[in-house]
């Protein structure tokens, strides 16, 4: 019994050997990981924003910290609360946090193939043949024609990552999983600015509104003056049925201004989650004016707008498959072994006779594909291009998004000063027509021309005021809200940032802002 103890183990050890041999090779290959390595795309960057308002200068330090909930800086209560249900109930959002959650997922998924499989089996058969147990006791035959079989047996298999397609997968789900919490990040910022403009845009009109009943309430008067003047007989019935028509159209735009409102509030109610047909918001004129914003150096786009980090990261996933489809021109290696029991009885079935074992590497190699290896590399090689391209794409659409952004807040602040201006002459060109034509020296074509002036560039300021609201959530919008790579680092669970920008397109200025820009 001792000799076969020590037999079998001589028998076993070199199979052993070869076994840890096949491991130690294939972990030194490992290291040899094939296809490019990755470096951020170059993207051409502007020294300084063009559209940027004089007064412009370096910001303090105060200024560079995470805003996080950026719309505090506009100082409504109202617009805090729909923010917040927009972040608790905002259902695009919930898909792209579903999205993300999947892209970790897949994360875990990549890396299981770093460690072998082991698999546990057992099972039983009972089978027999055709002889009749009649026609085996007439040949005196001791054979049975019903068989058992019982087996457990435990199966292990491992491929080493020999030419890091395994590590390429893996850090191409981790960039997939950057880009969805870029994704997401960019999601929120979207529905918040959306919910922002909407708001203020709704705003708008409920100023529109009290100018509109402020305008019919005087058109009221201005019909009684000229009924007045009509009954003392120094005016026409024509000016009576002028101011008539006058206010009532004036009712009609008051009556209008509701449609765009009640639409404007059930886009909010959809933003925040809610059923349009429960949700309301009380009207309250705008009376906000833009907070200054703080801008940071064009460089710091790239850092601070989540949809550029998820192109950047989603051309680095692009990048590691085309290792990975390189790799596949280089044979792979198995290692596997398996062993249990293996018995007809099963009293016998855990016993040292019943033991079996097997061990082995197995190498391969695909000889010939007809160029579908090629193929699949020059695919992934395309992709990355395609890649590059959107990356390169969404950086330029970014540096647009900001000076359209810039250029509307410093044209729309010269604008509202110059109409403002103009609103103070109608209203003074009316009080004197008004005068005049109460005292019978002007006919009243004149007080409607000076009316219906005096509307027109009250509503018009009206319009640049809300315009200035929208378009300032447009410029933090377009400079990335509170966001920026390291808040994507820190839900992925990595410390380093994505790959550094080249030296030539770093700055290390501190971000621009307003000369009285606040530390928000």
């Amino acid at each position: 019994m001792q000799s076969d103890r020590i037999s079998s183990v001589r028998s076993f050890a070199p199979r052993v050997m070869t076994l840890a041999v096949a491991v130690s090779v294939a972990g030194l290959v490992a290291a040899c990981a094939v296809g490019p390595d990755y470096k951020r795309p170059a993207a051409e960057i502007p020294a300084s924003y063009k559209e940027a308002a004089p007064g412009w200068k370096v910001a303090q330090p105060a200024d560079q910290q995470d805003r996080g909930a950026w719309w505090t800086v506009y100082q409504d209560p109202q617009l805090d609360a729909l923010e917040e249900k927009l972040n608790a109930a905002n259902q695009t959002v919930a898909q792209f946090a579903a999205a993300y959650r999947q892209a970790r997922a897949l994360v875990g998924e990549a890396r299981a193939a770093y460690f072998p499989t082991v698999g546990l089996s057992a099972g039983g058969t009972r089978s027999g043949s055709g002889v009749s147990s009649s026609a085996v006791a007439a040949s005196g035959s001791s054979r049975s024609g019903v068989h058992n079989s019982y087996n457990v047996q435990l199966d292990a298999s491992w491929e080493p990552d020999l030419w890091g397609s395994v590590g390429r997968s893996v850090n191409a789900q981790k960039a997939g999983q950057q880009s969805a919490a870029a994704d997401l990040a960019n999601a929120r910022l979207s529905a918040q600015a959306t919910l922002a403009q909407t708001y203020f845009a709704l705003r708008s009109l409920d100023s529109n509104q009290k100018l509109l009943d402020e305008t019919v309430a005087a058109y009221q008067r201005s019909l009684q003056l000229t009924q007045n003047q009509y009954a003392a007989g120094v005016a026409a019935r024509s000016d009576v049925i002028q101011a008539q028509t006058q206010l009532q159209s004036a009712q009609a735009a008051a009556i209008d201004n509701g449609v765009q409102r009640a639409q404007d509030e059930h886009a909010i109610a959809v933003l925040v989650g809610e059923p349009a047909s429960t949700f309301f918001i009380p009207p309250m004129p705008l009376t906000a004016t833009p907070p200054a914003v703080p801008a940071q150096m064009p460089s710091a786009l790239l850092e601070r707008r989540p949809d550029i980090a998820s192109a950047e990261r989603k051309a680095a996933a692009a990048n590691e498959q085309i290792g990975i489809a390189i790799a596949a021109f280089f044979p792979s290696l198995t290692l596997s072994a398996s062993g249990g029991f293996q018995s007809s009885l099963f009293s016998q079935l855990l016993t040292a006779p019943s033991r079996f074992w097997t061990v082995g590497p197995q190498l391969a190699a695909t000889l010939f594909d007809a160029g579908l290896r090629r193929a699949q590399t020059e695919a992934a090689r395309a992709a990355y291009d395609q890649n590059v391209a959107t990356y390169r794409q969404t950086v330029l659409t970014a540096f647009q998004d900001v000076e359209d952004n810039l250029a509307s807040q410093r044209i729309l602040e010269q604008e509202i000063v110059v109409q403002q201006q103009a609103v103070e002459s109608a209203r003074q060109a009316l009080a004197i027509v008004t005068n005049e034509y109460k005292a019978g020296t002007v006919g009243f074509v004149n007080v409607l021309t000076a009316q219906t002036t005096a509307f027109t560039a009250e509503q018009k300021l009206q319009t640049i005021a809300g315009q200035r609201m929208v378009s300032s959530v447009g410029l933090v919008k377009a400079l990335g809200g509170g966001w920026d790579v390291t808040q994507m680092n820190r839900e992925t669970g990595d410390v380093a940032a994505p790959a550094p920008l080249p030296a030539s397109s770093t700055s290390s200025a501190t971000p621009v802002a307003r000369s009285d820009a606040p530390q928000t």
